[in-house]
């Protein structure tokens, strides 16, 4: 068992250290093929998702992911973690250099074949966002009337997304919508306990 928690954990994290530092070979030897991605700028399958971030990448559009310490849970060949993160993006609004950072969880399904441990499911529970000036004493407005499209879970970073040219889904989980966030952790440990 401790050895399977090594191996998922590893797992996860060489997901998110991959897409931070642009190793798409690594990434993609995360995720079987049929594997899901959905998040605020993708859904699709896992291989897509690795293309997409690639092509992401290439426009300059980029970001880090500072990982807490995950849970894993482990039954038979199945296992799901989740991972707190802060979603760090530097961008400029109004020419002030600024740090959005959107708080979520993310959440990992991974199946074990022929003893290999791979990401089989990658879903993101979102939390909350802010954005401040890089610079202390710098100043920046986002409209209100801006905001108030998107969900209050990811509002900046959708709003962000958004002028950047990526089409921002409004079904995503969140804390702000607890029926649909919980009935996913229901179905989430049903599947692992199946």
């Amino acid at each position: 068992m401790t050895d399977d928690l090594t191996t998922i954990t590893q797992v996860v994290l060489h997901e998110r250290q991959a897409r931070d530092r642009g190793w798409w070979y690594q990434m993609a030897g995360c995720f079987w093929p049929d594997s899901q991605v959905h998040l605020s700028w993708h859904t699709g399958d896992g291989p897509g998702f690795v293309a997409a971030s690639r092509e992401m990448a290439g426009r300059g559009d980029a970001s880090v992911h500072r990982m807490s310490p995950p849970t894993v849970h482990v039954a038979d060949d199945r296992a799901w973690t989740e991972v707190p993160a802060g979603i760090e993006v530097r961008t400029r609004i109004d020419g002030v250099q600024v740090d959005l950072v959107s708080y979520a969880r993310v959440c990992y399904r991974l199946v074990r074949r022929d003893l290999v441990w791979k990401i089989a499911s990658l879903d993101v529970i979102y939390e909350r966002d802010t954005a401040t000036a890089a610079v202390p004493g710098e100043s920046f407005t986002i409209p209100p009337g801006e905001l108030e499209r998107f969900r209050p879970s990811y509002a900046i970073l959708a709003w962000h997304l958004d002028r950047r040219g990526y089409t921002i889904g409004t079904d995503l989980l969140g804390d702000d919508r607890p029926a649909e966030r919980d009935a996913f952790y229901a179905r989430t440990l049903e599947w692992l306990h199946a």
